[in-house]
């Protein structure tokens, strides 16, 4: 043969050439690595990541499988393996050693070592004719496969003394392998050219134009804490100078720290000719809320929302075909929650993972630091740390209750690029509350609520979904006003949430009367301003977030914010919610102790909190980090969660009845789903935890619709949409 093919036909008739393939893979791979060091490197594993496919058996496969539309497969209907043959040319000709594994696992995902041993014993005993009958054709059609200079690892990786460091790199050569080979493949099948992003060095004019829109536009009625902003603002910009590094940036609730944060990355992007801005946010309402903001500023064609949709790996794999695509994040500005983000950064596979080598010389900013799990903590900074000193990244560590990460012995000798150079006094000027303290004796739910409802603008908020519905119900009984009592949790699809929060807004700018009752989902972030603000017991950071939403833009002489420890509270829940966070906040923040807002004391509740878990010494943390210095991924992949009961996108009867249909039906009825549909689907979808959605199956209340996605049968509450719990209320978490 003349020719080897990498795939069938496209639309217009043509197959893709394997040399084509081959090489084009290794230039865009090489391009997207050029960032972090590791052009040759990864140009070289794009080159042989699909060398295999040039033995006759794939060959005459792919020729069958293109006239019978099916998957190319042997004479006994197996997968034939094209893989083995550029492994073992990395492995053995190039010597890269373990960065074989990037061809190893370029479909299947990342490997363990054992994993790599048996594929190079294979290819040099059983599989040996085979492999070097695909090396020998390819080698004809691309004879630097094997011949020519080898590629030279990042000079940092010889004198690294953190496996670590060395992982994460591997981790990036295989995200630049597999987004290249996707794009390219693509480019075959639909003849789209790569599209070229905007350049960030060209934006920060245009940023400071449309933020000066921004504020003439808010200037019509003029706050008291406009001048704090613009202070904060100016900090932040000039702070965006220095060296490429990691920056805490604490600032109060209210301070402005989203327009701070984006004008700082757009500065120190231009200053350091960085690639992007990825912006990562805790919580759905205000991943939408910000990404908003942020089309305005950097402007609509050059922001891209993505979070987390449908899994749709859980499928059998008879029906692989209906995997979603994850993002690659080619775009200038990427606004995300945090669990994508590092869901992607520790995950295996191919899909979730095209996206990260994207994180190199950009920055990220991370929104609401503090609400990072203690238990992920180790890899987390471990790899931020590692981003900043071998990849070109910045980070923004944007949070009004800053975590003490540089007295952990994991940022040990990194400096602190500080952006607001005195806090506390910050603080003290934007003081906006009282903290009113109702623990001792624990108030009942009923008496909370007779209580709050003498106000006419009132915000609570709970720790567990089963309080929500407990409160909510009892302060609509006890409610007198001329107005509405409102329900906010993730058990609600997110169109009604938006609602929701539209309203409370509307309500507030007329001055009418208003109550919500939510859980933590509104207190980090969301751009509320109620008077008063109940809040139930909770860490530190969790109190002064909420206290964040009480005289917000500080129209009122002082706002109150009450907080009760109530008696009839899920006390199971709370827990599984903070854990020991709650009982070492006790220690240091209450009635007997100091305000949330009093910085030494939230420094040392840091502290003394992370000396109780152990967070660097013992935990799953730990665990994760000695099997990343294994290469152990399958493991990585399977302990690293952001959230510890994973939960899971639920369909429920809300909104426009004919959309959700079409919808849905397309899910069920359409041999290929495509990308826009889960997209579309976003406001229809309410979350539950996954073994709770188990449960509602086995009582006929739901049903599992397509991977993890699953339908809510049973009715849905008007005000707090999907109503269910465990059997045993104690199991219950949020």
């Amino acid at each position: 043969m003349t020719e080897l093919w990498a795939h069938s036909v496209n639309n217009a008739g043509h197959r893709h050439a394997l040399s084509d393939h081959l090489r084009d893979t290794a230039v865009l791979a090489g391009d997207f690595a050029e960032v972090f060091g590791a052009r040759g490197l990864a140009a070289y594993l794009g080159l042989v990541h699909d060398v295999g496919k040039g033995g006759c058996a794939w060959q005459e496969g792919l020729l069958k499988a293109e006239a019978t539309s099916g998957r190319v497969v042997d004479a006994q209907g197996r997968s034939i393996d094209h893989k083995a043959a550029g492994t073992w040319l990395a492995a053995r000709k190039a010597k890269l050693g373990f960065f074989s594994m990037a061809v190893l696992g370029h479909h299947g995902g990342l490997p363990d070592t054992q994993d790599l041993k048996r594929c190079l014993a294979s290819a040099e005993v059983d599989a040996q004719e085979q492999v070097q009958e695909a090396i020998a054709r390819i080698a004809v059609l691309v004879p630097e496969i094997s011949s020519g200079p080898m590629p030279d690892l990042p000079a940092w990786v010889k004198s690294a003394k953190d496996p670590h460091a060395v992982e994460l790199l591997l981790r990036m050569v295989f995200s630049a392998l597999v987004d290249a080979d996707y794009l390219d493949t693509a480019r075959h099948f639909t003849g789209e050219p790569r599209p070229v992003p905007a350049s960030l060095a060209t934006m920060v004019e245009a940023f400071e134009q449309a933020r000066e829109d921004f504020l003439t536009e808010a200037r019509a009625s003029p706050l008291p804490v406009d001048g704090i902003r613009a202070e904060v603002y100016d900090q932040a910009v000039k702070a965006a100078s220095q060296p490429r590094g990691i920056f805490p940036f604490p600032a109060p609730t209210g301070a402005g720290k989203t327009i701070a944060a984006g004008g700082f990355a757009a500065h120190h992007a231009a200053e350091h000719g960085l690639r992007r801005v990825i912006i990562a946010v805790p919580y759905m309402s205000i991943t939408e809320q910000n990404a908003k903001i942020y089309r305005t500023l950097f402007g609509d064609a050059n922001v891209l929302e993505h979070h987390s949709s449908v899994d749709l790996h859980r499928l059998p794999a008879t029906k692989k075909w209906q995997r979603l695509a994850a993002e690659n994040w080619d775009a200038p500005v990427v606004v995300t929650t945090t669990v994508q983000l590092f869901q992607s950064l520790f995950s295996r596979r191919s899909t979730a993972m095209r996206k990260i080598h994207r994180l190199a010389g950009s920055v990220i900013v991370l929104d609401e630091v503090q609400s990072l799990p203690d238990a992920m903590l180790l890899p987390i900074l471990s790899a931020l740390r590692h981003l900043t000193e071998y990849f070109g990244t910045s980070v923004l560590l944007a949070s009004a209750t800053q975590p003490a990460f540089f007295d952990l012995e994991i940022f040990r000798g990194l400096k602190a690029r500080e952006v607001i150079a005195q806090p506390q006094p910050l603080y003290e000027r934007l003081r906006r509350v009282r903290y009113i303290w109702k623990c001792d004796p624990k108030p009942t739910f009923k008496q909370i609520a007779a209580e709050a409802a003498g106000e006419s603008q009132v915000l609570l908020i709970v720790n567990t979904t089963a309080d929500a519905a407990t409160l909510h119900e009892e302060l609509a009984a006890a409610w007198k006003h001329d107005g509405p009592v409102l329900h906010l949790s993730t058990r609600m699809a997110g169109a009604h949430r938006r609602e929701v929060l539209e309203t409370v807004r509307d309500r507030l700018d007329r001055d009418l009367p208003v109550a919500v009752v939510s859980t933590q989902l509104v207190e980090a972030g969301v751009d509320l301003d109620f008077p008063v603000v109940y809040r139930a017991m909770a860490p530190a950071e969790a109190l002064q977030q909420a206290a964040g939403r009480s005289n917000r833009n500080g129209r009122l002489a002082e706002g109150r914010v009450i907080v009760f420890d109530p008696a009839d509270g899920s006390v199971r829940g709370t827990q599984l919610v903070y854990g020991a966070a709650l009982n070492t906040s006790r220690a240091y923040i209450g009635p007997e102790g100091k305000d949330p807002d009093d910085l030494t004391a939230l420094r040392t509740y840091y502290q003394a909190r992370y000396a109780v878990k152990n967070v660097e010494g013992s935990g799953a943390g730990k665990q994760i980090q000695d099997r990343r210095a294994d290469l152990d991924f399958p493991i990585v992949a399977k302990q690293f969660k952001m959230i510890d009961e994973q939960s899971v996108p639920v369909l429920v009867r809300y909104g426009d009845d004919k959309e959700r249909d079409g919808l849905r039906n397309r899910l069920r009825g359409s041999e290929r789903v495509e990308a826009w549909v889960f997209r579309r689907l976003q406001p229809y979808l309410a979350t539950l935890p996954t073994r709770l959605a188990q449960h509602a199956v086995a009582e006929g209340r739901a049903t599992e619709l397509l991977g993890d996605l699953y339908e809510w049968i049973d009715p849905y509450h008007p005000h707090r949409g999907i109503e269910f719990t465990y059997p045993k209320p104690e199991d219950y978490t949020r």
